[in-house]
């Protein structure tokens, strides 16, 4: 082993004694106008295997320094820039500074052969609207999948829980040759696309399918990720397998398969578990145990996939997953995506609360225990189905199904105490609830262009359609002492039935007054119908049955909101400036009845509707952008109806239907940079909202402690948020990698209220920092370390101005070897510190997953032994602060497994590795 390592040491030494470093410098201009091009790509390879050596992009003069690390006498030149014939030239590598004067492209020839062969060897390039990096000149492990791939690109950050940022803002979207990759879940393209079949990883503003017809701007605040496949390379498939089974009855079954043929793809997965993973986004090192210890006490067992919903925040779930996804186009013209989605789960929760009240004139205190069991059945359908009949319309439908059927079983135990720690009452109450829901939606669309300019008409139409229905057997018992004490039994079958649908018309036209400046006119009609029929039956001892209809507790409510916004607006789009605004009316009229008391209230509000938008870009990657927008939100049919709800003994709500719609103005700011040449980016995103008759609580609380709660409107909540990021990345001299990310967020809350007759306000201040290294040896060691932590100050104006302060820490480390050959061996440890919680619950935690994996049969088996939680620390404590409330609770999760599971994977593809054109 020695041997080895010295072996390996003294060849880096001599490697690194032979590499010498070069400046390269010069400047890019256009050959017909002399134009600087800002964003060009400049990039040198090795004459013998066209080795990538290093890579960056001109500066807005055009300007660039290329620092080049190699021990040849001799490199290849590349320049390339969208619309021209890329430049190459071999140089000579002799002074440690190379200014190569000004380097001219000309505009693109009929000739294409040995542009397309440069630009696709190009490692980045930057388009108008597209990032676009080139897969194969980015290292990674051989049998890597599109995940680690993203990790290695320039301003992409990849958390531990999977979710994607580019230069800051989230990716919302994957998509693979432009279409779908199974539904719009990202981490199941993330963690199953292999490496060996991807060519190009184009970064762009998510836009709609509208959008992306008419060529409009996107949303800049959210990315979408396209993965483009050679063609020669679009046509084979790949699949996936594991099984595994541990200690405490733990087990996971999961698979996912893939098969591509030019535009038709279809994919099938499957899984099964009691591990709280969805099961099928893979991680590649700890497989479906995912590396939790970094979310499993934010996430507490809850997941989801494509709208289905796996758990309920908290506890442990047994999941059972299948579906499948078809995607393919027809001549150009037609265009089919579908996928279906079968979910079947099963969750345990328990939960501990010690929660302090805070009232004007004293504080009580209430301790609760309650237990939960859910068994439910999902299925959900998506169709997106659109035509081209020529290049100037497209028309699309895109229907979506969802029924939902399950029980859940619960108990609760609670009491509350005065701040002398009084007994003043008790409760328990358990109760079945048989339910069923079941969601339609759809969007119809038509759009016309008008020429090549720009022009179109639109026309849109939205439906929602919910229903749903539930028999909840409830019986509680409840206990006061005192002056008076008494007891109330409440034994009920309470029967609801809920319709919402909701119709939206849109039409739009846009006109073009000059090459850059538009004229936009839009109408917008919505109307929102509610219906709520709660029937509720007191059992009756005499027959056993719940007979006795209570008319006190029960009603049948209608809700209709009609909303019409007439606006017109001008668009300005240039080169570097893109604004525009929309003016117009925002009128809703909301109508509630009473069917039972035969009540009706009609009401109509009307309010200037606005938006506007400004982003200016300085350089490709660096611009700043500035949005506004209002809007207004209909009150739900629980907040307007007159009937008492009871289902929590102390705490009995019911609504108010003169509460008018709340109306709510938010900015956006935001700024991003990235420089290709230091691989540095940082920027910061700064977003303010501010409500008008927020529908807020209004609570009082008898000297039994027990809180009857009704709904008003109150102008002047806020919300703020302020997050700035930074990141780099290094490369040492033996090829070593460093990254360093960081963020410091910090977020203003001021919410609105009354509680015994007393209007509160309560502000909430969070700061929350967080500092990360990466540092990777190729193919033997990759290491993770970070630090974060979240400090929260709440302030109350109840009760003498009491403030609330407390900071949660962790520490992190995830460190993953590849060495020696075919062994994978992954820590993941977490050290979480919860501030000021109650002293009866644990506030550290210190949690280690581990796996050890080997692999054979050419990488495409893998043969594992993990364990999660392996000290047995993991806790589900959490501290909570809300505007009259400060409360403690412990919660029911995973504790620690062990487990052994076999992976296998098998692909076959056709034409030859798009990644084999550049050897490192």
């Amino acid at each position: 082993m020695k041997k080895i390592l010295l072996a390996s040491v003294f060849s880096l030494t001599v490697f690194s004694s032979f590499a010498q470093e070069y400046l390269l410098k010069g400047q890019v201009l256009s050959s017909v106008s002399n134009t600087k091009l800002s964003s060009a790509t400049i990039f040198v390879e090795t004459l013998n295997d066209s080795t990538l050596l290093n890579y960056t992009i001109t500066d807005s003069s055009g300007n660039f320094e290329l620092l080049v690390k190699t021990k040849e006498d001799k490199a290849r030149l590349n320049v390339s820039f969208t619309g021209m014939k890329p430049f190459v030239k071999t140089i000579p590598l002799s002074d440690s500074t190379t200014n190569l004067g000004i380097v001219k492209l000309q505009e693109l020839t009929n000739d294409l052969d040995e542009v397309l062969i440069n630009v696709n060897r190009s490692p980045i390039t930057i388009k108008k609207d597209t990032l676009e990096f080139n897969a194969a000149s980015f290292k990674t492990r051989p049998d890597a999948n599109l995940e680690e791939t993203l990790k290695q690109l320039p301003g992409v950050e990849v958390d531990a829980a999977g979710n994607i940022t580019v230069n800051g803002k989230p990716v919302q979207r994957i998509l693979v040759n432009g279409k779908e990759f199974f539904g719009n879940d990202p981490k199941i393209a993330t963690k199953n696309l292999p490496k060996e079949i991807i060519n190009k990883i184009q970064v762009v503003d998510t836009k709609t399918q509208s959008q992306e017809f008419t060529g409009e701007e996107g949303d800049s605040e959210n990315k979408t990720i396209n993965i483009t496949i050679d063609e020669d390379k679009n046509r084979g498939y790949f699949s996936r397998a594991t099984i595994g089974g541990g200690t405490d009855d733990r087990y996971e079954m999961s698979g996912i398969s893939n098969y591509f043929q030019d535009d038709l793809r279809l994919s099938v997965l499957a899984s099964s578990n009691n591990i709280n993973s969805s099961g099928f986004t893979f991680d590649e090192v700890f497989d479906a145990m995912g590396r939790r210890a970094r979310t499993i006490t934010r996430s507490g067992g809850s997941f989801g996939i494509n709208g289905l919903n796996f758990g309920n925040n908290t506890g442990i779930t047994k999941s059972e997953t299948a579906g499948m996804s078809f995607v393919n186009e027809w001549k150009e013209i037609y265009d089919l995506s579908a996928d279906y989605f079968f979910g079947s789960n099963k969750t345990d929760t328990r939960t501990s609360a010690r929660r302090e009240n805070i009232l004007p004139d004293r504080t009580f205190f209430s301790n609760s225990e309650s237990n939960a069991t859910r068994d439910n059945n999902s299925h959900r359908g998506n169709v997106n189905f659109s035509i081209k009949p020529d290049t100037l319309t497209r028309i699309s439908i895109r229907p979506s199904i969802n029924i939902s059927q399950g029980t859940t079983q619960s108990s609760n135990l609670s009491e509350s105490l005065d701040e002398n720690g009084n007994l003043i009452n008790t409760s328990e109450s358990e109760n079945r609830n048989d339910n069923l829901s079941m969601n339609f939606s759809n969007r119809f669309s038509v759009t016309r262009k008008f020429g090549s300019r720009g022009a179109f008409l639109s026309f849109t139409f939205d439906n929602e359609n919910n229903k749903s229905e539930s028999d909840n057997f409830f019986f509680s018992g409840r206990e006061t002492f005192g002056d008076n004490p008494n007891t109330q039994i409440q034994d009920q079958l309470i029967s609801e039935e809920n319709n919402e649908d909701t119709y939206e018309v849109q039409s739009r036209y846009r006109a073009v007054m000059t090459d850059d400046l538009f004229l936009d006119v839009r109408y917008s009609y919505e109307i929102e119908s509610s219906k709520n029929e709660r029937s509720v039956f007191d059992f009756d001892e005499n027959t056993s049955l719940y007979s006795n209809f209570n008319a006190e507790l029960s009603n049948e409510f209608k809700v209709k909101g009609e909303t019409h916004i007439p606006s017109v607006g001008l668009r300005y789009e240039g080169d570097k400036l893109r604004t525009g605004f929309n003016l117009g009316l925002l009128n809703t009229q909301l109508r509630t009845e009473n069917l039972i008391q035969n009540i009706e209230f009609n009401n109509d509000f009307n309010n200037l509707f606005a938006s506007a938008n400004l982003r200016y870009e300085f350089e490709r990657s660096k611009r700043i952008g500035v949005y506004y927008r209002n809007s207004n939100n209909i009150p739900s049919i629980q907040q307007l109806q007159p009937v008492s709800i009871q289902t929590d003994p102390l705490n009995i709500i019911r609504g108010n239907p003169d509460l008018k719609p709340s109306f709510n103005q938010d900015i956006n700011i935001n700024f991003n940079n990235f420089d290709f040449k230091t691989r540095s980016g940082y920027g910061f995103y700064m977003s303010y909202s501010y409500v008008t008759d927020q529908v807020v609580s209004v609570s009082v609380t008898d000297e039994d402690l027990i809180r009857r709660t009704t709904y008003d409107n109150v102008s002047g909540a806020q919300n703020a948020n302020l997050n700035f990021y930074y990141s780099k990345q290094l490369k040492s001299e033996n090829e070593d990698t460093y990254r360093l990310r960081g963020n410091i967020s910090g977020q203003y809350t001021k919410n609105l209220g009354f509680t015994n007759g007393q209007q509160f306000e309560s502000e909430n201040y969070v700061v929350s920092p967080y500092l990360g290294v990466t540092y990777e040896k190729e193919q033997v060691i990759t290491l993770n370390p970070g630090f974060g932590l979240d400090y929260n100050l709440r302030n109350f104006n109840l009760n003498s101005n009491r403030d609330e302060e407390f900071t949660n820490l962790n520490f992190s480390l995830e460190a993953t070897t590849y060495w020696p050959k075919n062994v994978v061996f992954g820590n993941d440890i977490t050290y979480f510190k919860y501030g000021n919680v109650a002293a009866d619950f644990r506030s550290t935690s210190l949690q280690w997953n581990m796996s050890l994996g080997y692999q054979f049969a050419d990488d495409d088996a893998t043969l594992k032994f993990k364990v999660f939680d392996l000290l047995d620390e993991n806790i589900g404590t959490r501290r909570q602060t809300g505007d009259d409330f400060v409360q403690d609770t412990d919660q029911l999760i995973l504790e620690r497994y062990f487990m052994l599971s076999f992976t296998y994977k098998f692909s076959k593809f056709g034409g030859k590795d798009p990644n084999s054109r550049r050897r490192f």
